[in-house]
C-alpha cells in the first residue's frame, strides 16, 4: 500500500475563537484575555497593566478611565499567557452584581455541583478550567506567601486547595489535581476584609484557535 502523498494530509481545522482580540487591543493593548464562567454574570475582558501600579484596574475600565467597579485583572507578578502554576485574576464583588460578585454563587453547594467550569479566551486558545474548589481563605497575597514555582510547595499548596480548613468551602474532590497541572484562581471581597472568597480550576483542555 502506497504512503498518501504530503499533498493529501491536511491539519486539521482549528475553531474560531468567539472573542476579537484585534479590536479589544485597538481599545486598549493591556487587554490580554476573556473570561466567561457558564451560570454567572462573568464575562468580561481580563487585563494586565505593565506601565502603571499592581493595581490599577482595581478602579480603571476597559478605557483607562476611573471607575470604582474597575476590571478583571491579574498582577505582573503573573505571566499573561496562563502558563505559571497558579494565575491569579481579581475582581471587585459589586452590589449590582457585576464583575466578580456572582462567584459567591458558588457558596451555594447546588450550584457548586451543578456549574464545573471556567473559559478563558486568549488570543490563539480557548482553555477550559474544571472548578474543584471554592473557598473563603485569609487576606495572605499568595504569590507572595508562596513560592509556587517551587515544585514541593505548589504540591503542598494544592493539597491545601483541595481540603481548605475553611468556614465557607465546597470542593469537587473526584476531580484530580497534581503540582503538575495548571490552576487558576478567582479572588474577590468578602464581607470581612481579613478574607477573601476564592474559586479555584484546574486546567483540562488548551484548544487551539484561528
Amino acid at each position: 500500500v502506497s504512503e498518501p502523498s504530503s499533498s493529501t494530509v491536511s491539519e486539521p481545522e482549528l475553531a474560531e475563537n468567539p472573542i476579537d482580540f484585534t479590536s479589544l487591543k485597538e481599545k486598549n493593548p493591556d487587554i490580554y484575555a476573556w473570561i466567561k464562567i457558564p451560570g454567572t454574570s462573568v464575562d468580561y475582558a481580563v487585563l494586565q497593566s505593565d506601565d502603571e501600579p499592581e493595581d490599577y484596574y482595581l478602579n480603571h475600565n476597559l478605557d483607562g478611565k476611573y471607575e470604582f467597579a474597575g476590571s478583571i485583572y491579574s498582577q505582573m507578578l503573573n505571566s499573561k499567557d496562563f502558563t505559571d502554576p497558579n494565575t491569579i485574576l481579581y475582581g471587585h464583588n459589586m452590589n449590582n452584581g457585576s464583575m466578580f460578585a456572582s462567584l459567591h454563587k458558588f457558596r451555594n453547594k447546588e450550584f457548586f455541583d451543578n456549574n464545573k467550569y471556567i473559559y478563558i479566551y486568549t488570543p490563539g486558545h480557548i482553555l477550559t478550567y474544571e472548578i474543584y474548589s471554592a473557598y473563603r481563605f485569609d487576606s495572605r497575597h499568595i504569590l507572595y506567601a508562596y513560592d509556587l514555582n517551587n515544585k514541593e510547595i505548589f504540591s503542598e499548596y494544592v493539597e491545601m486547595t483541595k481540603n481548605p480548613k475553611s468556614a465557607i468551602v465546597n470542593v469537587r474532590s473526584e476531580t484530580q489535581v497534581t503540582a503538575d497541572d495548571r490552576i487558576i484562581t478567582l479572588s474577590t471581597c468578602i464581607t470581612n476584609d481579613n478574607y477573601r472568597y476564592l474559586v479555584q480550576g484546574v486546567l483540562i483542555d488548551d484548544q487551539p484557535t484561528k
